[in-house]
């Protein structure tokens, strides 16, 4: 089920949330435990009920791997069990997200004829798969513990969180999913709950989906791109990815806030970021979390002198980019941000400093031009939109100035004809107008700490949600669905 469809904004959310708080109410916590469970086990086999044995399994699984490392008794021992629950969910991952991947580069480099297998990537297994590890490891390490079976599977199914994250650590939320006074109706909590909701539904339809018909078109569609067009294309995937994800995350949080469940922060301004460093900070910091803790310490973080050090980064970031998706373009989007960071690192230990403008210039920049990878189906269309932007593709100008700049023709310049002519001066205008809007306007997080209920926000919060809720005329999927 979709955060941005009615059923959910008008049905779904309102039921579970007014049973939940009429068991929690007269004391069966329990049920309410319980009710939260099934309505999200449904809120997940919405999307295919194919697929709901699988998670099923892999809770039952990593729950009991977890209750395992509690036992010393055991024949093994827990490094050896804690290695078990590893292989199981990075084989269940590799298995459903990457078989495919791995045989066609079998298929390439040998060469075979291994047929491929086509499977459907089950809904949300990058998000939940993660989030187990990092609980199995908490466990190991010492901290996270959990006993009660159906507290493990409230804890990885809160459907808030469960389809695209953030991905949550064992010890930042179940302690208040037990807590008491949250099961007690928060009116301040609801309201800035579905302030935030309403917030990231707007982003969502009002400016994301806007986006995505001009990136889509200039990607997927159009043979050819000009200067222009292929900056026009570019930008307007990366603030399409950035309202898309971060419209999810705060209508996640928003839902969550609406139980008494304060979600982390899950974005934080990343395009106003000075470094790539800096943008890792702020750009879906649960995951930039767990390649940290999960990955890049283990790996030796920076502790093992400098040489290793610029390779954990690399390494930490391929695996980065291998988890948002089964391509080369994906991998090498990775490798780019780990390069980059590695860069900053060393500029960092040299000592230099550069001006702020600069700085944000370089980095908003290359964060565009990575996320040309990312966005592009293939290496060719890939290049169709990196050769326009710099210029390789040739370079158009508006008909309207060949009057004064018509002396350009000489340099091979011309004026009209473009391929996005329909929609080229509001792509323009939009796209020079968000960036401006995600350098100088607060963020929603910001927006939510200085939250107060009145009739003011009570008007601006239903202006917001009816104008999303009037142009939801057409359901899209979550850009990080696929994911």
């Amino acid at each position: 089920m979709l955060f941005n469809s009615y059923e959910f904004i008008f049905v779904f959310l309102p039921s579970v949330l007014i049973v939940y708080f009429l068991f929690n109410s007269r004391g069966h916590f329990g049920a309410a435990k319980i009710w939260l469970i099934l309505a999200s086990l449904f809120f997940y086999s919405w999307w295919s009920v194919y697929y709901l044995p699988l998670i099923i399994f892999s809770i039952c699984i990593n729950y009991l791997v977890g209750i395992g490392l509690n036992r010393p008794a055991l024949p093994f021992s827990r490094k050896s069990l804690l290695i078990i629950g590893l292989i199981f969910n990075i084989g269940l991952l590799c298995y459903f997200k990457y078989a495919d991947f791995f045989i066609a580069n079998i298929n390439v480099l040998l060469p075979a004829d291994i047929p491929l297998q086509y499977i459907a990537l089950p809904l949300a297994i990058s998000f939940y798969t993660f989030q187990q590890i990092a609980y199995l490891v908490d466990n190991y390490r010492g901290q996270a513990e959990e006993e009660n079976f159906l507290d493990y599977a409230r804890f990885v199914l809160f459907f808030p969180q469960l389809i695209s994250g953030p991905i949550v650590r064992h010890r930042e939320i179940m302690g208040q999913h037990k807590s008491r006074e949250n099961k007690k109706v928060d009116f301040q909590n609801i309201a800035t709950g579905i302030f935030i909701f309403f917030i990231g539904l707007f982003k969502k339809i009002v400016i994301a989906d806007t986006f995505a018909a001009w990136a889509n078109f200039g990607f997927d569609t159009a043979s050819s791109l000009s200067l222009i067009e292929g900056w026009i294309a570019s930008l307007s995937y990366t603030f399409q990815l950035y309202y898309d994800f971060s419209g999810y995350t705060d209508m996640a949080i928003g839902a969550a806030l609406l139980f008494n469940i304060h979600l982390p922060i899950n974005f934080y301004s990343p395009y106003r970021a000075l470094s790539i460093q800096d943008f890792w900070r702020r750009w879906h910091i649960t995951l930039s979390r767990f390649l940290r803790d999960y990955i890049y310490i283990p790996l030796g973080g920076s502790r093992a002198g400098e040489t290793r050090l610029y390779l954990n980064i690399v390494f930490t970031f391929l695996i980065g980019g291998l988890w948002h998706g089964a391509g080369w373009t994906f991998v090498f989007w990775g490798f780019l941000h780990g390069a980059a960071l590695a860069i900053n690192r060393w500029w960092q230990k040299q000592g230099r400093k550069m001006n702020d403008i600069l700085a944000w210039f370089l980095t908003f920049n290359f964060v565009n031009i990575a996320w040309v990878f990312f966005r592009a189906a293939s290496w060719t269309d890939a290049m169709k939109v990196l050769k326009a932007m710099f210029g390789f593709s040739g370079i158009i100008l508006p008909e309207a100035s060949a009057s004064w700049l018509g002396f350009l023709c000489q340099y091979h310049i011309s004026f009209g004809g473009f391929s996005m002519e329909a929609f080229m001066y509001p792509a323009s205008i939009m796209c020079a107008a968000f960036l401006l809007l995600v350098i100088w306007l607060p963020n929603s997080m910001q927006l939510k700490k200085r939250f107060q209920p009145s009739f003011l926000t009570a008007v601006i919060t239903g202006a917001i949600a009816l104008t999303a809720i009037l142009m939801l005329t057409q359901v899209s999927e979550f850009l990080y669905f696929k994911f």
